[in-house]
C-alpha cells in the first residue's frame, strides 16, 4: 500500500487544497481531494490488464469548485430530494434552500462537496485510508444541530473502495450522506454507458411526481422496465414509454433494497462486456438511487480534455429514500442527539 499527496491548487478564496492518491499492490489507484472530500479518480485494470480511470471528473480544483453534476462528490447533510424544501422535526418546521425548483436537492446551494476538510491518513500493510472531517454548524443549509461529520475512504488489496460515513449531532436532526460518483467502466472519456449492464437487488422502487419527489408509494418492479433483478443493459428499456421513466428522462429512481439493513450486503452490480470490468456495490442503507446521467449536458474542461454528454456516466447512490423526512412510512433518516450515524458503502472492482 502506498499513499502520496501533492498540491491540487488554490480555491478562489485562496485555500490550499491537496490531492491524495492511494495505490494497492494490484496497481489500483484512487485519488481524493480535501476540497469537498471528492473522489477525483478511480484507476482499475480491465480483463487484459490495461488500466483506465472509470470515474468522471476534473483535473484541477477549479473544476470541482463549479462541478454542477456533482462528479465524485461527498453529498450532505441530506442527499437527494426533500419536497417543498422543508421538513418538520419535534414540532418545528425547518426551511431549506430551494435549489431544485421548489425542492431541496443534495443539501442546498452549498453542499458538503464545497468545503475544505481536515485530513487524517492511515496506512497498513493491506489497507490504506484517508479520513476527511469537519463540523457542520447548527442551521448550516437550514438543518438543525452541530454535526461532527466524517467520511473515510479506504482502499483494500481486494480492489475495494470502502466508504464509511460517521456523524454525531448535538440536537435531533436528519442525516442522509452519500457519494455521487459517475462511473463508466470503459473509461471516463469513452462515451455512452447505455451498453453497461446493471443488476440491483430490489423487488420494488419508489415512484415520483413530475419533479422527482417520491409519492410515498412503493411499487413492485415486476413486469416493468424498472426491473434489474437479472442483469440487463441500461439502454435496453431506458426510453420505454413508462410514466416514471418519461418523467425522469430515464433512470433516476430510488430502489427499495431487499436486504436486512443490519450488515453490509451486496446490492448492485455494473458490468462492461467491452472491457470485462465489473463493479459490485455493497451497503447497509435501505435504498439506492440509480441515475443514468440523463441530465448531463456537455461538461467541458474535464479530465484529459474530455467532454461528458448525456448518459456518459452512471451513479449508484446508497441512501435513505428521498423525502423520507416527510413520508413516515419510509425508513427514517432522523438522527437523535448524541447518537452516532455509522454507515458503510463499498465499490468493489474486478473483471468478468
Amino acid at each position: 500500500m502506498k499513499i502520496t499527496q501533492k498540491s491540487f491548487g488554490k480555491t478562489v478564496r485562496g485555500e490550499e487544497t491537496t490531492l491524495y492518491t492511494l495505490t494497492n499492490g494490484n496497481g489500483m489507484k484512487v485519488s481524493f481531494t480535501n476540497y469537498g472530500a471528492n473522489i477525483v479518480s478511480i484507476i482499475v485494470p480491465d480483463s487484459k490488464g490495461n488500466f483506465a480511470d472509470v470515474n468522471l471528473g476534473f483535473d484541477n480544483i477549479a473544476g470541482y469548485e463549479e462541478n454542477p453534476p456533482g462528479f465524485g462528490s461527498f453529498i450532505g447533510r441530506h442527499g437527494n430530494r426533500i419536497g417543498d424544501a422543508k421538513f418538520e422535526l419535534n414540532g418545528k418546521v425547518y426551511e431549506l434552500d430551494k435549489n431544485d425548483g421548489k425542492n431541496n436537492l443534495h443539501g442546498g446551494f452549498t453542499g458538503y462537496n464545497k468545503f475544505v476538510y481536515e485530513t487524517e491518513v492511515y496506512e497498513d500493510d493491506d489497507i490504506a485510508s484517508i479520513e476527511f472531517s469537519r463540523l457542520s454548524p447548527h442551521m448550516e443549509q437550514g438543518f438543525p444541530g452541530n454535526l461532527d461529520v466524517s467520511v473515510t475512504y479506504s482502499l483494500t488489496e481486494a480492489n475495494e473502495l470502502v466508504i464509511e460515513y460517521l456523524a454525531v449531532s448535538d440536537r435531533d436532526t436528519i442525516v442522509n450522506l452519500t457519494n455521487h460518483s459517475y462511473f463508466n467502466l470503459s473509461g471516463h472519456d469513452s462515451g455512452s454507458i447505455l451498453d453497461h449492464k446493471v443488476w440491483i437487488k430490489a423487488n420494488q422502487f419508489t415512484p415520483t411526481t413530475s419533479d422527482l419527489i417520491p409519492t410515498g408509494e412503493i411499487r413492485d418492479v415486476t413486469g416493468t422496465p424498472m426491473d434489474f433483478r437479472t442483469l440487463k443493459s441500461i439502454g435496453q428499456e431506458i426510453d420505454t414509454d413508462y410514466e416514471p421513466l418519461v418523467m425522469a428522462g430515464g433512470y433516476d429512481h430510488n430502489y427499495v433494497l431487499d436486504i436486512s439493513g443490519t450488515q453490509v450486503e451486496k446490492v448492485a452490480e455494473l458490468v462492461d462486456d467491452k472491457t470485462g470490468r465489473k463493479m459490485e456495490v455493497f451497503t447497509d442503507l435501505p435504498g439506492i438511487q440509480l441515475y443514468a446521467g440523463n441530465m448531463l449536458s456537455p461538461v467541458k474542461n474535464s479530465k484529459n480534455g474530455a467532454v461528458y454528454n448525456k448518459r456518459y456516466g452512471v451513479c449508484f447512490e446508497t441512501q435513505f429514500f428521498p423525502n423520507s423526512c416527510n413520508i413516515p412510512s419510509f425508513p427514517s433518516c432522523m438522527l437523535k442527539a448524541g447518537k452516532e450515524f455509522d454507515s458503510v458503502t463499498i465499490y468493489k472492482f474486478s473483471t468478468i
